[in-house]
Formats: C-alpha cells, structure tokens, sequence
C-alpha cells in the first residue's frame, strides 16, 4: 500500500501522547460538573465505573499481546475513552451495560485493530453505538434534569449502577426527542406545554453544551487540536437547521441554536471528532470532515430513527475520513497537480 504524501511538518510539538491525553481529561471537567448539577452523580459513577472496566480489558489485551503494560497504559488513552463513553451514557445506566459498552470499546474498536494510532474509528463512538444498536430502552432513560424531579444522590447513584433492581428509576425524553415525535403542535406552542424545555434549548442541556463548549475552547488554547473540524461541524449544522427551519411550523426540525445547545452537539465537535487517529489529516480534510459530520447529525436528528445522531454521523465519517484525505491532501513541495516536478 502506498504512503499518503503529506507535507511537512510532521512534528507535533512537545506535547507527548500522555500529556495530549491528561490535558483532554481535564478539559471534560466543565462538562462533567455541569452534568452533575442538573442530572446527580450518575455520570460521575459512569465513569469510574467504566475507567475501571477499561483499565481492565485493556491490560487484559495488552497482556495477550505481549506487550508492556506501564509503557501503553501510562499514555492514558483508555482513560481518555471510557470517561468519553462514560460522558455519553445517560446517566444511572445498570454496571453491565456500562461494562459491555467499554469492552466493545477498548477490545473490539481499539485493540483489535493493533491499539493506539491503528483504529479506523473512534473506540468511544463505537461504543456508544453497539450499546445503543443492542439495548435501546436502557439507552434511552435519561433522568429529569434538576428543576423537573428530584436529583438523586449518590449513594442512588450507586443502587442504580451496581443494584438496578432495587432501584427504582424516573426517567424523561430528552428535548430532541420530544420535538422529533412532537404531532402537530407548534414549537411555541410544544415549547409551552413541554417542561424539559428551557430558554434556547432544553433545561439543563444548554449549560451542559456550553461547559464542553468551554473545555473546547480550552484545549484550542492549548493547541492540542486544530479549529478546523469543530467549526466546520457546527457552522454546517447551524446552516443546515438555518435552511431547514420553517419559523415554528409543526414539522420544524428546531432552530439553529435549539441544535447546537442540545444533546451532544458541542461534546461532539470538541471531543469526539478531534480525535487525531480517526478523523481526517489534511487542512482541507478535517474542514470537510467536520462539515459531513455536521450535516449528518441535522438529518439523523430530523428525519432518521435516533434523535441525537453524533454516534452515528462520526463512524460515517470514519468510514469517508481515507477517502476524505486522498483527495485533500496537500501538494508535495516541488511537485505540480499532476505529481511531476514543478
């Protein structure tokens, strides 16, 4: 197989893959106190539960593989997956389903395909899928945010991971769910009679995106990626919900600012497609890698089955990120369009 010919430079700072990776984990901080505020402890204990399950089946693998077990683990990109996968599930999910999505994960996603730096697609999103695919309903049970119901502690937080029968859960559509299956009322009106939604977007999921839209911003600052596939991204979701939105019609697909504060939309563009392995390389690459992603998740969320559609829009791209690069890739210094000397 042929090398892609890249220009240079190829060196990527002084930033080492484990600082990369710490400098991610610390910028989800934001996004996961916010989640914790208005939805409890449930995603805390997400993602303890799923960095221990990771950590496992990653020394499990790598133990298999024969190779060193402080050299790969130190890099921290199992931790940077599960609290990802963690970050994702709806929060008070029963310990197995937790289990099952971090093995699909880190075995199937990342260590099947020769480990860090060799899978094709994001581990975490692959996760998210398979479970979402196998087990709906309890992909679906998201708690009412604070303000709709009560906020369970931790210890509930507990029960509902590790003794789900004895707990006995309350759970709500999210926002983009209610105004996909809305049936004929107005969005002012649907907006009025719905108590999950707030001011731009739904309780507690404005804040929620603007935390990791600040975690984001953030790693930008620090440089750990480039702001070409988020903003892509958002602008192309943001001109599509534009084009697409009908002022408030029963059959609206939301505003633009209804879509970019809700679900997973600025966790998406800022921790999920910047992942450096599976996403597009080149300049130009990563502007139209962003862009079909964000155009996917406008049309998953308004006319396909799932009403967020990151998961799914981000292995789409995946799948398009080699073909994306071949023809985005830039020209070799001292050669023409057609590859001969210039």
């Amino acid at each position: 197989m042929a090398l892609m010919r890249v220009s240079s430079p190829h060196a990527h700072g002084t930033y080492s893959t484990g600082m990369v990776m710490r400098q991610v984990l610390l910028a989800t901080v934001p996004g996961v106190f916010v989640l914790t505020l208005f939805f409890g402890f449930g995603t805390l204990v997400n993602v303890l539960w799923a960095c221990i399950v990771g950590l496992a089946c990653e020394s499990v693998a790598l133990l298999l593989r024969g190779r060193p077990l402080a050299f790969y683990l130190k890099d921290c990109s199992a931790l940077v997956t599960c609290v990802l996968l963690g970050i994702a599930l709806p929060p008070y999910a029963p310990w197995w389903l937790i289990a099952v999505g971090v093995a699909a994960s880190i075995l199937m996603a990342k260590q099947l395909y020769g480990g860090l730096g060799y899978n094709p697609f994001n581990p975490a999103m692959v996760g998210y899928v398979v479970l979402l695919i196998s087990f709906p309903v309890q992909m679906t049970a998201w708690a009412p945010p604070r303000g709709l119901g009560d906020v369970p502690g931790l210890w509930e937080a507990l029960q509902a991971c590790f003794l789900p029968a004895r707990y006995d859960a309350v759970t709500m559509a999210t926002p983009l769910d209610v105004l996909r299956q809305n049936q004929g009322l107005l969005l002012e009106d649907l907006w009025a009679q719905t108590p999950q939604f707030g001011r731009w977007a739904g309780i507690g999921w404005e804040w929620v995106n603007l935390a990791f839209l600040a975690g984001g911003l953030w790693l930008l600052y620090r440089r750990i990626f480039t702001w070409h596939a988020p903003v892509a991204m958002l602008a192309s979701l943001a001109l599509m919900a534009t084009l697409f939105y009908d002022g408030g019609s029963s059959s609206s697909g939301g505003s633009p600012l209804f879509h970019l504060l809700s679900g997973a939309t600025m966790f998406g563009a800022f921790f999920i497609i910047t992942d450096p392995v599976s996403s597009a390389v080149s300049v130009r690459g990563r502007l139209v890698f962003g862009a079909l992603i964000g155009v996917l998740v406008y049309l998953i969320r308004v006319w396909g089955n799932y009403p967020d559609a990151v998961a799914f829009a981000v292995l789409i791209a995946n799948f398009a990120a080699p073909f994306i690069d071949h023809y985005t890739q830039p020209r070799v210094y001292g050669h023409g369009k057609s590859g001969g000397a210039g």
